[in-house]
């Protein structure tokens, strides 16, 4: 299935502050700070990935009237 327009925006605002904090994760692997890289990048991801899997209480309010509704 595919994204609405609004998730498009949604996910579009969380790679605008992922991308850099990822790409900041990556540099400081390379670098030798593994613990501060790998927080980076699991924080990036989780910017990116939670918001797709995880509901609010008006996703759950809207999902019943969708479902009450036909």
């Amino acid at each position: 299935m595919g994204l609405g327009i609004l998730d498009t925006v949604a996910l579009a605002g969380s790679l605008v502050f992922a991308i850099p904090l990822g790409i900041y994760g990556v540099d400081a692997l390379l670098g030798g700070r593994t613990a501060l890289g790998a927080f980076c990048l699991v924080v990036a991801a989780a910017m990116v990935a939670l918001p797709h899997y995880l509901k609010t209480p008006s996703d759950l309010v809207t999902g019943a009237a969708k479902r009450a509704t036909g």
